[in-house]
This record gives structure tokens, sequence and C-alpha cells, in this order.
């Protein structure tokens, strides 16, 4: 299931401090570290617009809960997509690749 829904990019350049800013991407807020410190280094770069992204959603995932009626139900399952999706590019970056999230990427291009 994972071949078909992760891309097969690798990153053979990837050293202990791109890794480093490269998961920090995926911890909510911290995306802005390696977006700010990190301009330079595409395969940071690729991770960190994907991280930026999925804060976004969670950000905007708060705003559900004023919705009456489906508001705690939509944040639910947008809570637990996020948390998914942050855990393959974390794994992403454990195995030192470039997966691209189906619907995180499309968006993480147009940044």
């Amino acid at each position: 299931m994972a071949e078909n829904i992760l891309g097969d990019e690798t990153a053979p350049t990837a050293t202990c401090r791109s890794s480093l800013m490269a998961a920090l991407s995926y911890l909510g807020i911290l995306c802005f570290v390696p977006l700010i410190l990190n301009k330079d280094d595409e395969y940071v770069h690729f991770h960190a617009k994907q991280g930026l992204v999925l804060w976004m959603w969670s950000v905007l995932a708060m705003f559900a809960l004023h919705i009456p009626g489906i508001g705690k139900w939509l944040f639910g399952v947008s809570s637990m997509a996020v948390v998914a999706f942050s855990i393959a590019g974390l794994a992403s970056v454990a195995f030192r690749r470039a997966w691209r999230l189906p619907l995180i990427q499309p968006i993480a291009e147009k940044i």
C-alpha cells in the first residue's frame, strides 16, 4: 500500500544536519525553522514546504470546532490525517527519501 501512495525519490546527499532540519519540518510550528535557516538545501526545503502545509491544515482544523454538529468529527478526522502524514514524512526523512505525500505535495509545490 505504501508503494502506491508514496513516491520514489531519493536524497543521497542528505547530511546529518539536513536530516535533522527535515525532521523538524514535520513537528508542527517548528516547520518554520528549516524554512528560514536552510533556504539553499533543496532536500530540506522540500520537506519544509510539506510540513508547512501540514501545519496550516492543523490550524485550519481548529476552526472546524466552531461548526455546530460536525465540527468535532471534522476536527478529529483532520487531526488524525495530519498525524498520519507527519509520521509518513518523518519516516521519509529516516529513510533519507523525498516522498511526495498525497494531497500535501500538490499544495506544497505552489508555495
